[in-house]
């Protein structure tokens, strides 16, 4: 089969399982919107989209893939790629630390021995890397994340206004965390600073379809395949991959990890983004969240395409580095 014939017939194949998981969940109206973000609880509930972005710079969609949802905890794995780069690992891993909570995403809860957040996929994590951002950059801190994003996305974003005052003004247990952590000296700018950032973070609006060339360019090394903007350097990348892989789906990380197997970060608006190293970037965008903060229909979704694509970092289809093969 000539080259050209085998890529139209990958991409036949991805649009056909893309139907397959949205027709299958689509009448799955199990959960709820979030609601304690009073704004989020505006959002048609109903909404359901898919996509796939390649590192080859081509994507593929079914259902509201266009429809505008802000980001949420999805941008955490973002700023903690972002952290990274400009504050450095060191730093980083001093203030926040990369271990499973086993815990809910808002949990006012410490490592016991290090006295600091679990992970920066947790909201005490994710405030702590607002606030070495903010640390490094300063007022700038927010325009460099929107620079940075807007890259990923291959497309300027911009901010939800509305939903970032709603979080604003709602956001009491995340104060709470903020303090804790400026007692512990896990931050070393106000609270406040650190809690505007992260506010302002979460109420980035983007699409199922931006979330995918999201994915997609964390999966081709933090370059944008489709404009070749770089967004993220590539030891950042790799980083941010691992933490999404143990820690990405709240305390449904464990599950996640045995059911679909890839790198991945959910957010209560309703986002999932999956990541295939140097393949893929997927998303799903459903409102209704389960107990734990994830989509039921994205999960769904996620495992129906995982075993069409035998995607799993562990299934038996995938050989695994092509370096190591060459010299077995």
């Amino acid at each position: 089969m000539a080259l050209e014939d085998r890529k139209d017939t990958i991409e036949h194949e991805f649009d056909s399982a893309l139907e397959r998981a949205w027709t299958a969940n689509r009448s799955n109206t199990t959960g709820a919107v979030a609601s304690y973000i009073p704004e989020l609880s505006k959002v048609p509930p109903d909404d359901f989209g898919l996509a796939i972005a390649t590192v080859s710079g081509r994507l593929h969609a079914v259902g509201d893939t266009e429809i505008p949802f802000t980001i949420q905890s999805v941008s955490k794995a973002f700023a903690f790629c972002l952290a990274l780069e400009i504050a450095g690992p060191a730093l980083v891993s001093s203030r926040v630390g990369v271990e499973p909570s086993g815990d809910p995403f808002n949990a006012i809860l410490f490592d016991p021995v290090s006295n600091r957040p679990f992970n920066p996929m947790v909201n005490a994590g994710a405030i702590a890397i607002a606030g070495i951002l903010h640390e490094h950059l300063g007022a700038s801190a927010f325009e460099v994340m929107m620079e940075r994003f807007s890259a990923a996305a291959g497309r300027p974003l911009g901010l939800n206004e509305a939903v970032y005052l709603s979080e604003a003004e709602t956001g009491h247990r995340n104060r709470a965390i903020a303090h804790l952590l400026l007692a512990n000296e896990a931050l070393a700018v106000t609270a406040d600073d650190a809690l505007d950032l992260y506010f302002r973070q979460c109420s980035i609006a983007v699409t199922a379809s931006d979330l995918a060339w999201m994915g997609a360019t964390f999966a081709n090394m933090g370059t944008n395949p489709n404009t070749r903007e770089t967004a993220f350097d590539v030891g950042s990348v790799r980083s941010t991959l691992a933490v999404m892989f143990t820690c990405g789906m709240y305390d449904y990380a464990g599950h996640w990890a045995y059911d679909v197997g890839i790198p991945a970060k959910s957010g209560v608006s309703g986002g999932i983004v999956g990541v295939i190293n140097r393949q893929l970037g997927i998303a799903s965008y459903a409102p209704r969240v389960d107990a734990k903060g994830n989509s039921v229909r994205g999960v769904a979704s996620f495992e129906m395409l995982a075993e069409d694509f035998g995607l799993h970092a562990f299934d038996c289809t995938n050989i695994g580095s092509s370096f190591v093969s060459s010299l077995i």
